[in-house]
């Protein structure tokens, strides 16, 4: 049985508004099913598509935040009121009924819980070769620099108990975010687990991530988390 827990949900998005409606309202019925009480907070890079205004009528708290999603991200989480915290994509690719697994690892003493692609059970219908080869070139690198143990690095989808986030540095405002978060949990020894994941595809909508651009941030992530 599940102790009595709060969960904030944090959704960064920008220009989501045909995803966001079904994004909060299969949360919402996922929550609702596992029967715990829960905020969904999505922050909002000034969408000019009425994002925002779609959240707020199903009851999400709305931020807003100009810098990026790191930027965003941290302001969710550090905003959010609950001692579980999660957050997640609003683009439909996490599959809301993985919510009960991310919950249930904080309720049973894990400080963070990651959802990973790329363990059994885990997957991904939207990720090219180009990114797959980057994504392992990246954990490989954190792992031998940090002496960690990831499956996975770039991905989004996780939970943290709110004393367990207190305590990680971020200082990453775009898309090194997951990165330095994966590194703050291993310079800071916390208790991390890793569930499988499956990532869908894009609902609707262009893909914010630019392989290259995006790349080159996550290396400088994990060289600036070096010192």
């Amino acid at each position: 049985m599940m102790k009595n827990h709060f969960v904030s949900v944090v959704i960064p998005t920008f220009n989501e508004a045909e995803n966001i409606k079904e994004a909060i309202e299969k949360v919402k019925q996922q929550l609702n099913y596992i029967g715990i009480p829960y905020e969904i907070i999505v922050v909002d890079k000034y969408s000019k598509d009425g994002t925002a205004k779609v959240a707020k009528k199903l009851g999400a708290r709305v931020l807003f935040d100009n810098e990026g999603k790191g930027s965003a991200l941290v302001k969710g989480l550090k905003t959010a009121k609950g001692d579980i915290l999660v957050s997640m994509d609003a683009d439909l690719s996490n599959e809301p009924k993985e919510l009960e697994l991310l919950i249930s690892a904080i309720d049973i003493g894990y400080d963070v819980c990651l959802g990973s692609r790329f363990i059994v059970g885990g997957g991904s219908e939207d990720m090219p070769l180009i990114r797959r080869l980057g994504n392992k070139f990246f954990v490989w690198l954190v792992n031998v620099l940090f002496n960690a143990h990831y499956s996975d690095m770039c991905y989004g989808y996780r939970s943290f108990s709110r004393s367990a986030f207190k305590k990680l540095d971020l200082k990453e405002k775009g898309f090194g975010i997951e990165t330095e978060m994966n590194i703050q949990i291993a310079k800071k020894k916390l208790k991390a687990i890793e569930i499988p994941s499956h990532e869908k595809k894009r609902q609707h909508g262009a893909a914010k991530l630019k392989t290259f651009r995006d790349g080159y941030a996550i290396l400088l992530t994990i060289l600036k988390n070096l010192k």
